[in-house]
């Protein structure tokens, strides 16, 4: 049997990629990648590094109840390595944060697939390199998730991030009213980024690559 990497690939610029990322990809003899309805954004940002390997996708369709989808992929994923091969998820960001491969690997470990893991840039801290603020200081709290909590959950936080923005808009006026600074990113690192202060133009935008991020302090 063969050996599956879960490779984090970073926000979306393929300069982000790490050097290992990189140099595992290039000796992968196939290379899996997660599609939604025909389409993959990681190909997209890895296609110069892709080489000779064979490409396969996996369909994962954004908004859908993907359970068998992921229990599909992983069987294939064993028929293809068998014979000592060496296979590749990329994934966006981080493997085993807020990922599609997280629910992949929990399936392809039960069929005792060797499995390496190849951590990438998330999102959530890149977006502070644009904003050009610190992600924490010493002793501050960062909140990250992927839903908006009540207020009581925030009340000791310095830094909140709320992924899958669009879907969260609601948390907006409930941060500035606790004193936050807000702002609104899309598909930071990528083509069609952008970063929004005025509500107008946030709640105007339904990109499910956005992020709300609140600063205090």
């Amino acid at each position: 049997m063969g050996i599956l990497y879960g490779i984090g690939i970073g926000p979306g610029d393929p300069e982000l990629i790490t050097l290992k990322a990189l140099n595992v990809l290039k000796s992968c003899d196939v290379i899996f990648l997660p599609s939604n309805r025909g389409y993959s954004l990681a190909e997209v940002v890895i296609r110069d590094y892709l080489g000779d390997a064979k490409r396969v996708y996996l369909e994962f369709p954004m908004g859908e109840d993907n359970s068998r989808a992921y229990k599909n992929a992983a069987m294939e994923i064993f028929r293809i390595l068998c014979g000592d091969k060496k296979g590749a998820f990329v994934t966006l960001g981080d493997p085993m944060c807020y990922s599609t491969f997280i629910y992949l690997f929990e399936e392809i470990k039960a069929l005792g697939v060797e499995v390496s893991i190849i951590p990438g840039v998330p999102s959530f801290s890149a977006v502070f390199s644009l904003l050009k603020i610190p992600f924490a200081r010493k002793g501050q709290a960062v909140l990250v998730a992927d839903k908006w909590f009540n207020n009581d959950e925030v009340v000791n936080t310095d830094r909140v991030l709320l992924l899958k923005g669009s879907g969260n808009k609601e948390a907006i006026f409930a941060l500035k009213k606790m004193g936050y600074e807000v702002y609104y990113a899309k598909r930071i690192f990528m083509e069609g980024e952008g970063i929004y202060t005025r509500e107008e133009d946030i709640m105007n935008d339904a990109d499910y690559f956005s992020m709300i991020i609140g600063v205090r302090g």
